[in-house]
């Protein structure tokens, strides 16, 4: 267990970043969002846009969409938002090979979170809805499952945030 891990878990809409940027804020003045995001369309860009202007200036702004280690983050809180997209930048790159997938993610979460810093982690629960009948959706729903029970396993608090409201699965 990893006391200086924390992961904010949820829903879409469940508002698992704004509370995410709450914490880190109240843990530092000068916090680290990194974003792993890639541009995927016009309608992501305007979310990307609505995310950042969020933030205000005491943000130091990272944006980094698979290799998260190769920044120097010590003594620094992390706000990493998020694990789904960063997820699905490793899954799109390796053909929707699962396995090559979480094997990377794991290496470079190791890596990431070996650094001396505070780090909270956004994702999301995807599979708390229905199957899906895509293939290509299962496994990344799979991918994401598996990432999700790792880095939580790992982590020194889970939260779950339902309807904006922040439920402690972990201490």
């Amino acid at each position: 267990m990893n006391k200086n891990v924390i992961v904010i878990t949820g829903g879409q809409r469940s508002g698992k970043s704004s509370y995410a940027q709450k914490l880190a804020l109240s843990l530092s003045s000068n916090p680290v969002y990194l974003a792993t995001s890639r541009v995927w369309d016009e309608e992501h860009r305007a979310r990307i846009v609505r995310h950042q202007a969020d933030r205000g200036p005491e943000w130091t702004n990272l944006e980094e969409e698979k290799f998260l280690s190769k920044h120097n983050l010590a003594g620094r809180v992390v706000l990493v938002d998020c694990v789904t997209l960063w997820a699905t930048n490793f899954f799109f790159d390796n053909k929707a090979d699962v396995a090559l997938s979480l094997s990377q993610l794991k290496t470079e979460f190791e890596k990431l979170t070996s650094q001396d810093a505070t780090f909270i982690f956004v994702t999301n629960e995807i599979g708390l809805g229905g199957i899906s009948a895509d293939e290509l959706q299962r496994k990344f729903t799979d991918l994401q499952g598996w990432f999700n029970q790792h880095i939580a396993g790992i982590a020194g608090k889970v939260i779950l945030m339902t309807s904006g409201i922040p439920l402690v699965l972990k201490e």
